[in-house]
């Protein structure tokens, strides 16, 4: 790593003539910072070359129009365009870039149709067990879970305490398991 150099107006004057000792000095002592910003960031070594190229070029165009109007901040003006050629490649890369080739699917949000099945499926087999219940049990199991009834108006309607209640569900429970697996 080079030195740390300070910029004046007459060298930034130099690099507004062209002078090839100033434009190399620039390239060189730039180049090697640009390169190792971007090669940070960048995954390819033709990328960060690209950047820092792009970078330099830009400064310089840019110092011979006469666009920068404190000499002595070169070195922030280069990181500042640096940064922005930076985010423009990743832009630009983002838009082009293909689809992966065997990419992960992308979840729609939707349900499958094959789930949708299974579903219609499971409901039909419920629907039996139920239809092959005691009424008192079906008719629990339905104010509850289908119905999802206040427990409290179920409790006053049987007759029965809130911790019976807990009982006769887990019985009903239990025999429509059983009717299930028939």
């Amino acid at each position: 790593m080079q030195e740390r150099f300070s910029f004046d107006a007459a060298y930034v004057q130099r690099l507004k003539e062209g002078d090839p000792a100033t434009e190399r000095h620039f390239a060189e002592y730039f180049g090697e910072l640009i390169q190792i910003k971007a090669a940070t960031r960048l995954r390819s070594a033709s990328g960060a070359d690209d950047i820092r190229q792009e970078t330099l070029f830009r400064v310089l165009r840019n110092v011979r129009q006469g666009a920068l109007d404190h000499p002595e901040r070169l070195g922030a003006y280069v990181n500042t365009v640096s940064n922005h050629v930076i985010q423009e490649t990743f832009r630009r890369n983002r838009r082009t870039s293909e689809f992966p080739k065997e990419g992960a699917n992308i979840a729609s949000g939707e349900a499958s149709a094959e789930f949708g099945l299974l579903e219609n499926e499971r409901a039909e087999m419920v629907r039996r067990a139920l239809g092959g219940l005691a009424s008192e049990d079906r008719e629990l199991l339905q104010r509850v879970f289908l119905e999802d009834e206040d427990k409290d108006a179920v409790c006053r309607d049987l007759g029965v305490s809130r911790e019976y209640l807990r009982v006769l569900l887990h019985r009903a429970r239990s025999r429509l398991r059983i009717a299930l697996t028939r």
